[in-house]
C-alpha cells in the first residue's frame, strides 16, 4: 500500500485521535500520505454508501425490523469498529517510529480516552440492535398466523352449484404486502386488565384502527366494555343465542378458559373469540390484534418521562384499584393542564367513579393522541431500550415478523390529521337491556356506520355521522 515512512517528529497519541475519527487522518499527521490517502479514499466510500442508505429511509426502516437486517447491522458495526481501531493504532505506531512507547499517567488516560472514542459508538448502537432483535424475535410471530378470509365458494364448472351457505377456507398469501386486495386493513387494539384479584385478562380497552392502505385514511372505533349478548361468527360459541351473553370485556377470557375448544382459529381461543366477536359486531375483518396489559402502558409512557394532559373536570376516584391489582389508594386529578407520570396517566384513563365507561373512553383516546403528539423522535431514541424490555413483557400480538415490512410502507400515506373516531356508545347504538339490566348493541345500525366511515373520505364520514375530529374532542 505504501513504501516505507520517513520518521516525523509526530505525537502518537495525536495521530492515534486523528485517525479514530476520521481514518487516515493520522496517517497524513504522522507522514505517511500515501497510506492515509487510501484510508481518505475507503471513508469516503464507506461515507457514500451511508448517505446513499440514508436517502432511503424506508428500506432502513424495514431492515431495522428483519432479523436478518439487525444480523448484517451488527456484522457491519464490528467491521466498522475494528477498522477504526487499526486505523487509530497504525497512526499511533507510524508517528512512534521505533521509538519506546511513552507509559505515563497521563498517556494512559490519553489512550484509554482514544479507545473510548473509538469503542463507544459502536458499542451502544450494538446495544440498540441486540434490543430489537430481542424484541422482535421474541414479540412478533415467526409465521403468518392471521385468521384466512371465509368466502363463498363458487361453483366448480365440473361439479353441481355449491349449497347456499356453504364457504371454503382461503388460506393468507404468504408474500404479497399485507395491503393486496384489501379495502381497509383492520387491527384491534387491546388494554388487558389482570392481576391477583382477576380470573384472567379482562379486555377493558378495545378499539379498531382501520386504515385505507391506498389512500391512507384512518378511521378508530372504540367499542365499550359493557355490550351484552354481542354475535358470535358461526361455528363459534356454545350458546343457543350464537352470541356472548355476558358483557364484551369477559369474551377473551370465555374463549381462553372456559370455553377454548368452542373458538377454533390460528390462534390461541382468547384471540379468536374476542377478534371473532368484535369482527360480527362492527360487520368487518379483524386482520390483527395486538394487548398491551395496564403494567406495559404504566411502564412505556415512564419511559417518556410522562405526558401532558388538558384535564376538563376533576377526576376522583376514593378507592382506585392500583394497576398491581392488590393495593387500593384514593386519586385526585384537579382541572386544568397536568404533567401525569404513567401511573396517574392510566389513572385517568381508567377511572370511572363519579362518571361511567363512555366518559372513560374518550380519555383514553385524548390520553393516546396527547402521547402521539408529545414524543418527539429524540425522545423515542433516547427511551427505545425502556419501551422494548416494557413491550417484551406485556405485549402479545399475532402480528408476524414477515408483515412488520408492510406496515413500514404504510407509514408515508397515513393521514393522522384527518383521523375519524367514532365511540359506538349508548345512547346511539344502544337497542335495548338484557334481562339483568347490560346494554345491549344495535348491531344493524353500528354496521351501517362503520360501513359509512369504510366507504368515505374522512370529511365526508365526519360530516355524516356528526363526528369532531380527534383534536377538537380533546381540546
Amino acid at each position: 500500500m505504501a513504501g516505507p515512512v520517513a520518521p516525523v517528529d509526530r505525537r502518537p497519541w495525536a495521530a492515534a485521535l486523528l485517525s479514530g475519527v476520521f481514518p487516515g487522518a493520522g496517517q497524513f499527521y504522522a507522514g505517511a500520505t500515501s497510506r492515509g490517502a487510501w484510508l481518505a479514499a475507503v471513508d469516503i466510500i464507506v461515507l457514500g454508501l451511508a448517505y446513499i442508505g440514508l436517502q432511503n429511509e424506508l428500506e432502513l426502516a424495514k431492515a431495522w425490523v428483519r432479523p436478518g437486517g439487525l444480523a448484517v447491522f451488527m456484522l457491519l458495526n464490528v467491521l466498522l469498529l475494528a477498522y477504526r481501531g487499526w486505523a487509530a493504532y497504525d497512526a499511533a505506531e507510524i508517528a512512534r517510529s521505533g521509538r519506546p512507547l511513552q507509559t505515563t499517567g497521563i498517556g494512559l488516560v490519553i489512550a484509554g480516552g482514544i479507545a473510548a472514542l473509538v469503542l463507544v459508538p459502536h458499542a451502544v448502537f450494538g446495544y440498540y440492535d441486540l434490543v430489537q432483535f430481542n424484541l422482535i424475535t421474541t414479540t412478533f410471530q415467526s409465521d403468518d398466523v392471521a385468521a384466512p378470509t371465509t368466502t363463498e365458494a363458487p361453483p366448480d364448472d365440473d361439479t353441481a352449484p355449491a349449497a347456499p351457505g356453504a364457504t371454503t377456507t382461503i388460506p393468507p398469501a404468504a408474500e404479497p404486502a399485507l395491503w393486496d386486495g384489501l379495502d381497509r386493513l383492520n387491527i384491534l387494539l387491546l388494554g388487558g386488565d389482570s392481576g391477583p384479584d382477576r380470573r384472567a385478562i379482562r379486555t377493558d380497552t378495545m378499539i379498531v384502527a382501520s386504515i385505507d392502505p391506498t389512500e391512507g385514511y384512518t378511521a378508530v372505533f372504540s367499542v365499550p366494555r359493557n355490550w351484552a349478548q354481542v354475535p358470535l361468527p358461526e361455528g363459534a360459541g356454545v350458546w343457543e343465542c350464537q352470541c356472548f351473553p355476558r358483557i364484551l370485556n369477559d369474551l377473551y377470557y370465555a374463549g381462553e378458559v372456559e370455553h377454548p375448544n368452542a373458538f377454533p382459529g390460528p390462534g390461541s381461543p382468547g384471540e379468536n373469540a374476542i377478534k371473532g366477536g368484535i369482527s360480527e359486531l362492527l360487520g368487518i375483518p379483524i386482520h390483527y390484534y395486538a394487548l398491551v396489559d395496564l403494567a406495559g402502558f404504566v411502564g412505556i409512557i415512564d419511559a417518556l418521562g410522562g405526558v401532558e394532559i388538558e384535564v376538563p373536570f376533576r377526576i376522583v376516584d376514593e378507592i382506585y384499584p392500583h394497576e398491581n391489582g392488590v393495593d387500593i389508594e384514593s386519586i385526585d386529578i384537579p382541572a386544568g393542564v397536568q404533567e401525569l407520570d404513567g401511573h396517574l396517566a392510566l389513572a385517568y384513563a381508567r377511572i370511572r367513579r363519579h362518571a361511567d365507561d363512555y366518559a372513560r373512553m374518550s380519555r383514553q383516546r385524548c390520553v393516546l393522541e396527547a402521547l402521539l403528539d408529545q414524543s418527539s423522535a429524540a425522545e423515542l431514541v433516547l427511551a427505545y431500550p425502556r419501551i422494548a424490555d416494557v413491550l417484551k413483557d406485556s405485549l402479545q400480538t399475532d402480528i408476524p415478523i414477515s408483515r412488520l415490512d408492510d406496515f413500514i410502507d404504510l407509514i408515508p400515506i397515513l393521514d393522522a390529521d384527518n383521523i375519524v373516531t367514532v365511540r359506538l356508545i349508548p345512547p346511539k347504538y344502544l337497542a335495548g337491556f338484557t334481562e339483568s339490566g347490560n346494554n345491549l348493541p344495535d348491531v344493524e345500525r353500528i354496521r351501517s356506520d362503520v360501513g359509512i366511515v369504510m366507504e368515505s373520505t374522512p370529511a365526508e364520514a365526519m360530516a355524516a355521522l356528526g363526528i369532531q375530529t380527534l383534536d377538537d374532542a380533546c381540546a
